[in-house]
């Protein structure tokens, strides 16, 4: 057991962390209907940090590296924010699907030109959650705490935009400003995510819990408490099953997410169908 909480404790710090400020940002994200945004950002974020491998000839994990990520996540934030307001007749999921696919394209070019582009592939899309450090924790720490400040703060005009883009304009709201500093958040922490667990498990904090909880409530408050509830039991059972089988942590934790959403969905379908089979038999006595 000793052994167990030796090797898993700071994958289940990260895991934690990242279940906290993604479970939040994830019931923004399936309100407004842009499921695909944390791919397209990392991807955006990726091709910043490549460009800065190939000219600057620095690590990706560099400083250099992180700030041309970051910058290029602004870009996009910007982006995303003034298409949606100034070219209402396209969608902003398929805003989000174009810049996936040109950044995954211009990704691909570049990594084709580079050393190790299979290799940076890889840890793109599945990460090192086993082999997460301090000094790694901390970055992200940090990040994310900045981000969930700001979206403690200014929850309520972020609020109001998912819950009603158009009328949130017609109420006065500057959409354009606001979406852009929600945007611009979230390239914060997909960023400081993807480097600790790889793509595939940050969509999976990122929508899986927010999905389990919108099978209870339509209330905020008790969608983001389950939202927290479901990535920490994803969360436990993936690392456990990974250190007792020796599989990938991220795979693992991933794979049990969308275990739970089975099982939740399941299981309250079957107690739904009791409770309105015990309704009707109530009505016809």
């Amino acid at each position: 057991m000793i052994d167990l909480i030796a090797v898993l404790r700071l994958p289940f710090l990260a895991c934690i962390l990242m279940t906290g400020i993604l479970g939040y940002m994830g019931l923004h994200v399936l309100k407004r209907e842009i499921i695909f945004i944390d791919i397209a950002v990392a991807q955006v974020a990726a091709l910043g940090a490549i460009t800065a491998h190939i000219i600057f000839h620095v690590h990706g994990d560099s400083s250099l590296a992180t700030m041309c990520a970051l910058g290029a996540t602004l870009v996009a934030a910007l982006f995303f924010a003034v298409v949606r307001r100034r070219i209402g007749a396209l969608p902003i999921e398929a805003t989000i699907g174009i810049t996936y696919a040109l950044a995954a394209a211009g990704a691909l070019f570049m990594i084709g030109k580079s050393t190790g582009g299979h290799a940076h592939i890889l840890r793109m899309l599945t990460g090192s959650l086993l082999w997460v450090n301090v000094h790694d924790i901390g970055w992200a720490a940090f990040a994310f705490a900045f981000a969930g400040a700001c979206f403690f703060f200014f929850r309520r005009p972020f609020q109001m935009i998912s819950d009603g883009y158009e009328k949130a304009s017609d109420d006065g709201l500057n959409v354009i400003l606001w979406d852009f500093l929600f945007y611009a958040l979230c390239g914060i922490v997909i960023t400081a995510a993807v480097r600790l667990a790889g793509v595939v498990v940050v969509f999976c904090f990122l929508i899986i819990p927010a999905t389990i909880s919108a099978l209870f409530s339509d209330k905020w408050g008790v969608r983001l408490a389950v939202t927290w509830v479901a990535g920490a039991i994803g969360s436990v059972l993936g690392l456990i099953f990974c250190h007792h089988m020796d599989f990938s942590a991220g795979v693992s934790v991933a794979l049990f997410l969308g275990v739970l959403l089975v099982f939740v969905s399941i299981t309250k379908r079957m107690f739904g169908r009791h409770s309105t089979g015990a309704m009707v038999i109530d009505e016809d006595a």
